[in-house]
């Protein structure tokens, strides 16, 4: 038998009363196309992963599977571990965030900010090594773990909430082209899925950041300068569930250059927006000047002030001559 709904926590808890997040048009090429961009960095924690939070976090809480002082341990180098660390908050809630070693300090300072612990593992081990930390420490503690790479309720969220949200927005309702580059593969696949079945004639076109300089701690294997995109780890992405699916490779110096064009225009964005802009006006100009293409602002660039997005990296060193 079922075991009873819990109501949710309500003494102070405002993320029940955040609205939606603004759809905007922006063109950054006068001769360029119009782009509508969903501002997620507007979300409590600087990203679209309150979205995932939030939702995850709910429906344990009701199902049972989270209790007040409960353990919430998830594997995530950035902005995940974040929002999960302030909806853990507001819920009253432990929670560790599994991170490779050498993730920015500006990471680790905002999960502790909001009361989360932070457990490293091996900068070689990466990601991977996360998860397989997170699991087993979950399991030790009789701790929920949210799994943001396989959970199903990852792009339910986006599918429900970002959307719907998007739906409404979007002049006449009608997206014919949504871009995101692939982490968890959640955004992508719930937006896909929202638009198709309010019967929008919807392109997914997939970002990838490429630059051939190996692999980071984010186990990312196109570019290592563009944050959370990754390669082989989603269980939610299968392209089998994506008709239509285009692939768009952007150069990751393209990506940083529009992240950091999009931040003088006033959007305090991060890398990943660079890219999933940039890969916006490829495929508006492959779907033509009357289609609609949606893509999403995924963070904020306070967690980047230590990188090369605000803090230009050095010239390499001149060759000397030969004498």
């Amino acid at each position: 038998m079922r075991p009873p709904c819990r109501p949710l926590p309500a003494d102070g808890r405002f993320l029940q009363a955040v609205g939606p997040t603004p759809l905007v048009p922006v063109r950054l090429d006068p001769e360029g196309p119009t782009i509508w961009c969903k501002l997620e960095f507007l979300n409590p924690s600087g990203s679209t992963k309150d979205r995932i939070a939030r939702y995850m976090l709910e429906k344990a809480w009701r199902l049972g599977e989270l209790c007040p002082g409960g353990d919430v341990v998830e594997a995530s180098s950035g902005s995940t571990s974040i929002a999960m660390a302030l909806a853990s908050a507001q819920m009253g809630c432990r929670f560790t965030a599994v991170m490779p070693e050498g993730v920015t300090e500006e990471r680790l300072i905002a999960i502790r900010a909001y009361g989360g612990e932070v457990e490293l593992v091996p900068r070689a081990e990466g990601i991977r090594g996360a998860i397989a930390r997170a699991a087993a420490l979950a399991k030790e503690r009789g701790g929920y773990a949210p799994r943001q790479f396989e959970n199903p309720d990852n792009a339910e969220a986006h599918r429900v909430w970002t959307g719907q949200e998007i739906l409404a927005q979007v002049p006449g309702g009608l997206v014919h082209g949504v871009v995101s580059g692939v982490g968890t593969g959640g955004t992508i696949v719930g937006l896909f899925q929202a638009f198709a079945e309010a019967g929008c004639p919807v392109t997914p076109f997939v970002a990838r950041p490429i630059a051939g300089l190996g692999c980071d701690i984010e186990c990312c294997s196109f570019s290592a300068r563009v944050p959370g995109v990754v390669d082989g780890l989603s269980k939610l992405y299968r392209e089998a569930d994506m008709p239509g699916r285009v692939e768009l490779d952007i150069s990751d110096d393209l990506a940083m250059r529009t992240a950091r064009a999009l931040i003088r225009r006033g959007f305090p964005v991060g890398p990943s927006s660079g890219l999933n802009y940039a890969a916006a006006v490829e495929a508006a100009k492959q779907l033509g000047p009357q289609a609609q293409v949606v893509t999403v602002f995924p963070d904020r660039m306070e967690r980047y002030f230590s990188t090369e997005l605000v803090q230009p990296r050095p010239a390499p060193a001149a060759t000397p001559k030969a004498g």
